[in-house]
């Protein structure tokens, strides 16, 4: 039942993150004289539509439902950069007005992000990243006890009788402050037998552990390992915390990509050479770039489910942590991306040569045509992940 949840609510969260960005291009295309012509929820085949004589879009603007659930479009007059014949048409447009419609959905998403961090910082946000911004002089930090969130099968852990999401009171004798305690405390006695305190259903027990006399990758002494939920409140400062955490969790995303793309492009070509060293080498990147990333797979498999049974602050978390990556993402000098788009006019732009419908159709068409391999290796790695 969680699963299905996640699914429904994954897909929700998507629809209107995307309808979102959007109806910020369709806005600022109006605002900028461009005649926006039709505004979807979804993608076709149809279920319904309406022309409306007078919008916040424009004059006899069509709205449409469509069947395919996830996202949504907004389709403006003359939208290929050649275009211009008449007024209204998006061609026609000054490379400002392009790049402001251009862009808009990309600030649409920050500020989506930005609002939904304010509103969290206000009530108590998780922490999600080290060091994570705040403001020192207006933040309460709190902590809850620590919860199993691992527990290897065949582990001393396991035979124990504990379970994933046991809150840890004491292990050895040793109270448990912050998940960062559990390995050493059981490397210092490793191989021994110890005594694990914890509390189920609000009910404290406590369980005898032997552990094991070598640590290994998977399991450790105990196997088995614990997460904290820590969180910041803040009061006047939570606008400034939700512009903050919203930059510097930008920054890592298009970090992170960058990484991403530099290990699976980098193992590629290291596939070429024939040396099993260097074949192993390109073997993890391309592994590391595969466990690095989610797509809708993960995201509606796997993520989301399992946030779900967080509570709604988690659930406002991801919405507002997946706008800010869709505002990252359409930035990036891809065609088929709002700032590939972009780029492909500029750079048209800066040669002072025509952009013609034919060369514009032909570069998105290939900009898309990687984007859907991408999606289709990451859906590949993502169902491995969930096979695994």
């Amino acid at each position: 039942m969680e699963l299905v949840v996640g699914i429904v609510l994954g897909v929700i969260i998507l629809t209107i993150l995307v309808a979102l960005h959007e109806f910020g291009h369709g806005i600022v295309a109006r605002r900028n004289g461009v005649t926006v012509e039709e505004f979807g929820i979804g993608f076709p085949p149809k279920a319904w539509s309406k022309k409306i004589t007078r919008s916040v879009l424009g004059k006899k603007v069509e709205y449409s439902i469509n069947w395919l659930p996830i996202g949504g479009f907004v389709k403006l007059q003359g939208e290929h950069d050649e275009d211009g014949g008449k007024p209204g048409d998006f061609g026609r447009a000054s490379f400002w007005a392009k790049t402001k419609i251009l862009l808009a959905g990309v600030v649409v998403n920050w500020l989506t992000a930005i609002v939904l961090f304010t509103i969290l910082a206000l009530f108590g946000i998780p922490k999600i990243v080290p060091d994570q911004f705040t403001i020192a002089t207006d933040t309460v930090h709190t902590a809850e006890t620590p919860v199993f969130n691992y527990i290897a099968e065949g582990s001393p852990a396991a035979a124990a009788g504990l379970m994933v999401g046991d809150k840890v009171l004491s292990v050895a004798g040793e109270g448990l402050d912050s998940p960062e305690q559990l390995p050493a405390i059981t490397e210092e006695n490793r191989g021994k037998t110890i005594t694990i305190e914890y509390e189920r259903n609000g009910e404290t027990k406590t369980t005898q552990a032997t552990l094991l006399a070598e640590r290994t990758a998977e399991k450790g002494y105990l196997g088995a390992s614990a997460f904290q939920r820590e969180f910041y409140r803040s009061s006047w400062s939570a606008p400034i915390v939700g512009v903050g955490l919203t930059g510097q969790l930008s920054w890592l995303t298009l970090k992170g990509v960058g990484e991403m793309a530099a290990n699976f492009f980098g193992g590629l070509a290291q596939k070429i050479n024939p040396d099993k060293a260097a074949q192993e080498q390109a073997n993890e990147k391309i592994e590391k770039a595969g466990d690095s990333v989610a797509g809708p797979v993960g995201l509606l498999g796997v993520i989301l489910p399992g946030l779900v049974s967080q509570g709604l602050t988690y659930v406002v978390l991801i919405t507002a942590v997946i706008s800010l990556s869709l505002a990252v993402l359409n930035t990036l000098p891809i065609p088929g991306l709002d700032g590939g788009r972009w780029f492909l006019i500029a750079v048209y732009r800066v040669l002072k040569r025509p952009l013609t419908k034919q060369r514009e159709e032909q570069i998105v068409g290939y900009g898309m045509m990687f984007l859907m391999g991408l999606i289709i290796l990451i859906t590949i790695a993502d169902v491995g992940k969930i096979i695994r």
